[in-house]
């Protein structure tokens, strides 16, 4: 049985934030924008394959659709 490649799985994840991050996004579930908005940022960072640049590029798409990551630190 095979996994389905990342991009095939991916409905709005920006392409930019590399394919480690994307792979990771992947494998744990988070296929689109909104549910990464129910991340911290940190969270993010726990992923393997999830580094800050990806984080920053994915704040930035989430703004552009008026989203957020979720702040549960405070």
């Amino acid at each position: 049985m095979t996994t389905p490649h990342s991009d095939d799985v991916l409905v709005d994840i920006p392409a930019n934030i590399g394919r480690p991050a994307r792979g990771a996004l992947a494998e744990a579930g988070y296929t689109t924008l909104a549910q990464v908005a129910s991340l911290t940022e940190r969270e993010l960072l726990r992923l393997h394959g999830v580094g800050p640049k990806a984080v920053r590029l994915l704040r930035e798409a989430l703004a552009e659709r008026g989203l957020a990551f979720a702040d549960r630190e405070a």
